[in-house]
């Protein structure tokens, strides 16, 4: 360490630990096996992860821990901000309290094991856990999502998955690898780079060298429905051929989260494989027509989620300009009659499930913006990262309390964060509900096959 001359210095409290101020967190205890510096948000994640599964055999893989913890209590610089502690059990309840309060731990005696890759807010791990899996490794980069997956799994996720450290830290063995892969390189929404993204199209390679050294017996992807289609179809191609090339026999399909309970159009590529040729069929829809009316407080009227009166004044131009008799007509056949543009600049259709759509020029005219807004008696458009779903009819956008729900998370699933945060992270978000409907029948199917 003599040959640092660089001093990192981190917040403590930033990291969700109480009652700590800045303090310079590394030694001789806190580099790894290759002389390398271990980062503080490492360290959180890999005394995390041993908290989380010291009763497991999983926890061997994070025995470094020991020493961090060792540095924390007993450092010089550190020692100031935590109690003195001898037995290990008191350090876990004291120093690591708020790992053992969170919502959604990991649960005992699991059936099966997974690792969570590029996380978010652990859509996965929640679906994951309500059937009987236990996380054993998870990975994601943004400082606010890793916030919010502590604060409800009680484990900080590894950083950039690209990195041999962080690699480092997956057991070498484990049943499934679970990732919702970047979507933005394929997304319509987005630039479409494809693998030509060289900072996010290029994870999937991540994914394929952890299989490569892994070779887990089930993998599951999801991405956007724009990965089917992009690049002419090649994209998927080079997906595909790359799992079977790694030994894997891949099954994939779009489906829509309006199918499976959710009032959302929310169409997403799923990809299931195994490392034998097993049959698999995806689950079918459940059936019903689900509405936001399931899912909205409609007594919920706090003026932070108000629209903006200027958005208020287009959709009541609209309306001012449809015939009474035309507006309400939503059948399949017909449109609502479009609004030319006017005062507001507004060009807009209402459209057969009565969801309204705007092209709005801005004031300095040098971009049109689309905007969707959705009524209580139809589902909304899908929700990303920098849209919020809005009410036309109630005036105003979804709470993230309906947000969470819109993408079947429990009201008790905890965001910590700022709302612009929170309803980020639920934009880039899985549907639970889809994710646990197709790993159920993954792990039934794996079942059964291996009777």
């Amino acid at each position: 360490m003599d040959n640092n001359k660089d001093r990192i210095t981190f917040t403590l409290m930033d990291a969700g630990i109480k009652n700590a101020g800045p303090v310079e967190v590394y030694d001789d205890r806190t580099v790894d096996a290759n002389g390398y510096i271990i980062y503080f948000p490492t360290q959180l994640a890999i005394v995390s992860h041993y908290c989380m599964l010291q009763n497991t055999p999983y926890a061997g893989n994070y025995n470094k821990a020991a020493d961090i913890i060792d540095c924390w209590v007993n450092a010089p610089k550190v020692a100031q901000c935590f109690p003195t502690v001898s037995e290990p059990q008191a350090i876990q309840y004291s120093l690591f309290e708020d790992f053992y309060l969170a919502p959604f731990k990991a649960i005992e005696n699991p059936s099966f094991s997974f690792i969570d890759l590029f996380a978010g807010i652990g859509g996965f791990r929640l679906a994951a856990q309500n059937l009987g899996g236990i996380c054993v490794f998870s990975s994601e980069w943004d400082a606010q999502a890793q916030k919010t997956y502590f604060a409800n799994y009680g484990e900080v996720p590894f950083g950039d998955i690209t990195t041999e450290q962080t690699k480092s830290f997956i057991p070498q063995h484990f049943d499934m690898l679970c990732a919702g892969f970047p979507c933005q390189p394929f997304s319509y929404a987005g630039e479409k780079k494809g693998f030509e993204d060289k900072t996010r199209g290029t994870l999937f390679f991540d994914i394929c060298k952890i299989l490569e050294k892994h070779q887990p017996p089930m993998v599951f992807l999801e991405n956007v429905k724009g990965l089917v289609s992009h690049d002419n179809g090649k994209t998927l191609e080079t997906v595909i051929s790359s799992l079977r090339n790694l030994g894997y026999f891949p099954h994939w399909k779009v489906l829509s989260s309006l199918d499976f309970g959710l009032p959302q159009k929310r169409e997403r590529w799923y990809c299931v494989a195994f490392r034998e040729d097993i049959p698999f069929e995806f689950p079918e829809p459940i059936g019903g027509k689900p509405i936001l009316r399931d899912i909205v407080d409609v007594n919920d009227n706090s003026p932070e989620l108000r629209l903006p009166q200027f958005e208020l004044d287009r959709i009541d131009y609209h309306f001012e300009h449809c015939h009474e008799s035309e507006r309400v007509q939503h059948d399949n056949s017909k449109y609502a009659p479009n609004t030319k543009k006017g005062k507001y600049g507004v060009f807009s259709f209402q459209k057969p499930d009565g969801s309204l759509r705007f092209h709005v020029g801005d004031h300095a005219k040098t971009q049109i913006q689309e905007a969707f807004y959705a009524c209580l008696d139809t589902y909304a458009p899908t929700i990303i990262a920098n849209r919020t779903p809005k009410l036309w009819d109630l005036r105003r956008r979804l709470s993230v309390k309906e947000a969470k729900r819109l993408q079947g998370f429990p009201d008790e699933f905890l965001m910590p964060v700022l709302d612009c945060h929170a309803l980020k992270q639920l934009g880039n978000s899985v549907s639970v509900p889809v994710i646990q409907l197709i790993m159920r029948a993954m792990l039934e199917t794996f079942k059964n096959y291996n009777k």
